[in-house]
């Protein structure tokens, strides 16, 4: 394993003697592509070690480790940005260390501290700060943390021995060209149950997800909506995304539901909504019949922000939101704008919301 000497990386940074890497950024996919560094930090005989950062992007383990045998991981995703006066910044990561930390402990996995989550993720970072993305590319560097059980285990128990991992990626837009409204259908399969995972961000969600959004994408819809498993009668989320909703009268509306991930881009927007936009919010149940009564209808998370849908299809039939299938409706456009120029430090952000990592 190769080891950064982290106290060189800094100085070298300091004097300049690190290049931006040569990358057509706005050409950029959504993908995974090597980067220089990650963090490690290995869980041993009841305690996490002081971690490091590696160039080693390989990992090693017994065939019999946890997460191979019951996917005991959990894990989280963030952005990195280069703002308008040229800092490389981070947004609200210690919200995702707070999420992490639940997930964790949700999966009987050691809970990884988030003052040392925001640490390591600024250290990631940091020392890849040559695949930040100029601002105004449209490009950003995705951050993933996640920690996993490494130990053999082969009776049904937590594993003893955990990696905490963040390795960081330059990617493209989510939309190229600009957002069009989605297509999406209810889905028959059910996402998460009450009582169950759905609200923690765990691997085993998303692999549950895989076979319901590969049939919807067979059948030519965008993504599944999803209805609570116990009644089937209200809305829930997608196998990534919250729903946002905006009524006719312009209030904004979300799901609230003990089985949905508590989304930190939602979390935001409905802050925005209200104190930058002045309007009105509501997180609370929405029931699926009402839904063909919204003005606007989007998807929120941390890769898009937001992602316009136009049409919901129920098992043949349609509804279609007056925002139509060409553009963003005017209010979630209006959300997105305002979110994103907040990280890209274009309007000013509440205090405490932005990181700065240089």
């Amino acid at each position: 394993m190769h080891i950064l000497n982290y106290t060189k990386l800094k100085f070298s940074r300091k004097w300049g003697i690190n290049m931006a890497k040569n990358l057509d950024w706005s050409n950029l996919g959504f993908a995974y592509r090597k980067t220089d560094y990650r963090y490690v930090s290995n869980f041993k005989d009841g305690k996490w070690d002081d971690g490091q950062l590696t160039t080693d992007d390989m990992i090693t383990m017994s065939e019999c480790a946890g997460v191979l045998q019951y996917a005991q991981t959990v894990f989280e995703g963030l952005k990195s940005y280069t703002t308008k006066d040229g800092h490389i910044v981070l947004f609200r990561p210690d919200l995702n260390g707070e999420r992490l930390e639940s997930s964790a402990a949700r999966l009987e996995i050691p809970v990884f501290p988030k003052e040392r989550f925001v640490d390591a993720v600024v250290k990631t970072v940091e020392a890849n700060a040559d695949y930040v993305p100029p601002y105004g590319s449209g490009a950003t560097l995705y951050v993933r943390p996640y920690i996993f059980g490494i130990d053999p285990v082969i009776g049904v128990k937590p594993a003893n021995e955990y990696q905490f991992r963040v390795f960081a990626t330059p990617v493209g837009p989510y939309f190229k060209g600009g957002a069009k409204p989605l297509t999406i259908c209810v889905s028959d399969f059910d996402r998460a149950a009450p009582h169950g995972t759905g609200h923690i961000k765990a691997g085993l969600n998303y692999a549950m997800s895989l076979h319901a959004i590969v049939t919807a994408h067979q059948n030519g819809f965008d993504e599944n909506m999803y209805l609570d498993a116990a009644t089937r009668t209200k809305v829930e989320e997608t196998g990534g995304a919250n729903f946002l909703f905006v009524t006719k009268d312009n209030k904004v509306v979300t799901p609230k539901s003990s089985s949905i991930l508590p989304s930190i881009t939602r979390r935001s927007l409905l802050y925005v909504a209200k104190e930058y936009l002045g309007l009105e919010v509501e997180e609370r149940d929405v029931y699926f019949d009402e839904v063909k009564d919204f003005a606007e209808c989007g998807l929120c998370g941390t890769a898009a922000v937001i992602s316009p849908v136009g049409k919901i299809v129920d098992h043949g039939k349609e509804i279609c939101f007056p925002s139509g299938m060409n553009e963003m409706g005017k209010t979630t456009k209006k959300l997105y704008e305002t979110l994103t120029g907040i990280q890209m430090g274009d309007i000013e952000a509440p205090e405490g919301w932005i990181k700065i990592v240089k």
